[in-house]
C-alpha cells in the first residue's frame, strides 16, 4: 500500500530556557514518521515543496533518514522553508511562534501558472490536514478538493485548525466541511472542531457519529471516540505530560499504521492513543525511535 502525506515541513526550534534544540517537523510530516514507524511495510511518501537553501536540504535529508519517500518533494529556486518555535508552560501545554508566510510549501501544486496534482497520482491513501489546506491559495484548495473527489485514493483528513493561517473562519468552515464530506478516514480533534464551528463537545461528537465515516475523534487523555464502528474500551493516560506537541499527529500515525495494516478498529484506536501517550512525555514533535 502506498500512502502520500501532504503538507509543510518546517525547521523547528524547541525552546529549553534560553537555548533551542533545532529539528524538522510539521503536522503531516509528524504523522508520516509515526505512520512509517508503526507500519514499516507500508510505502509512505511526503509531498511538499522546499527551497534551494541549506535548511531545505536539511529538511529533505531528515525526511529521507526517517525512511519516508522524497520523490515528490519539489525544490523551488530562491525559496526557503518555514520556521517555528515551541514554548511550553509548566503543564506541558505548548505555544507556537511562526515564520512561514513565504514558505516554499505555499506553492504546492502550482507549476507555470497551472495546477498540477500529478504528484498525488497512484497512491492508495492521501493524507492531509487543515494546515495543508490553510497555506494554499483558495483557488488551489478548491481545485484540490475537486481532484480528490474524482481520484480513486482514500482520503484521510485531520482538520487541525489554526485560525491565523486562514483568511477568515467562514473560508475555513467551508473548506473543512467539503473535506469532511469526502473523507474516507476522519481524524478530527474535539478542541479544533469546537473552536472552528462554535459547538459543544456533545455537538461535535454527534456530528461526526452521524457521518458514518471511519476514523477517530481525538479527545486527549479521555481517549478517542470511535467513528464508523462502536468500540468500548478504556485508555490509560500518559504517566507525565511534558510537551503536547504532535499529540494529535502521532495519534494519527499510530492509528493509520494499524488500520492500513488490516488491524481492527479497536486495535487501531489503542495504537493511536498509546503512540500519543508516549510522545507527550518527550519534548519536541519527533521522539527517539
Amino acid at each position: 500500500m502506498r500512502v502520500a502525506c501532504v503538507g509543510e515541513a518546517m525547521i523547528e526550534l524547541s525552546m529549553q530556557g534560553t537555548a533551542a534544540q533545532i529539528g524538522v517537523a510539521g503536522d503531516t510530516l509528524n504523522t508520516a514518521i509515526y505512520l512509517k514507524r508503526a507500519a514499516p511495510e507500508l510505502t509512505v511518501d511526503y509531498v511538499t515543496c522546499v527551497g534551494d537553501d541549506p535548511f531545505s536540504a536539511r529538511i529533505t535529508e531528515f525526511i529521507a533518514a526517517q525512511n519516508i519517500g522524497c520523490g515528490n518533494i519539489r525544490s523551488i529556486t530562491g525559496k526557503s522553508p518555514g520556521l517555528y518555535a515551541i514554548t511550553t508552560n509548566d503543564a506541558g501545554e505548548r505555544a507556537f511562534t511562526y515564520w512561514r508566510s513565504a514558505s516554499a510549501a505555499r506553492q504546492m501544486f502550482q507549476v507555470d501558472g497551472t495546477f498540477d496534482f500529478s504528484p498525488l497520482a497512484d497512491y492508495d491513501v492521501v493524507y492531509l490536514s487543515g494546515i495543508t489546506m490553510a497555506i494554499l491559495p483558495q483557488a488551489v484548495r478548491l481545485a484540490l478538493i475537486d481532484w480528490l473527489a474524482q481520484n480513486k485514493a482514500q482520503l484521510a483528513y485531520d482538520s487541525n485548525y489554526r485560525p491565523r493561517l486562514w483568511e477568515d473562519v467562514q473560508v475555513a468552515q467551508e473548506v473543512t466541511r467539503a473535506l469532511w464530506s469526502q473523507a474516507d478516514i476522519a481524524l478530527p480533534s474535539i478542541d479544533d472542531e469546537m473552536d472552528l464551528f462554535g459547538e459543544t463537545e456533545d455537538q461535535v461528537a454527534a456530528r461526526f457519529l452521524a457521518l458514518s465515516t471511519q476514523g477517530a475523534l481525538k479527545r486527549g487523555a479521555q481517549g478517542p471516540l470511535s467513528l464508523g464502528e462502536a468500540v468500548d474500551q478504556a485508555y490509560a493516560p500518559a504517566a507525565k505530560v511534558v510537551d503536547t506537541t504532535a499529540a494529535g499527529d502521532s495519534f494519527n500515525g499510530g492509528y493509520l499504521g494499524a488500520l492500513l495494516s488490516s488491524q481492527s478498529q479497536a486495535d487501531a484506536l489503542r495504537a493511536g492513543h498509546d503512540c500519543a501517550a508516549r510522545v507527550v512525555q518527550h519534548r519536541g514533535a519527533i521522539i527517539p525511535e
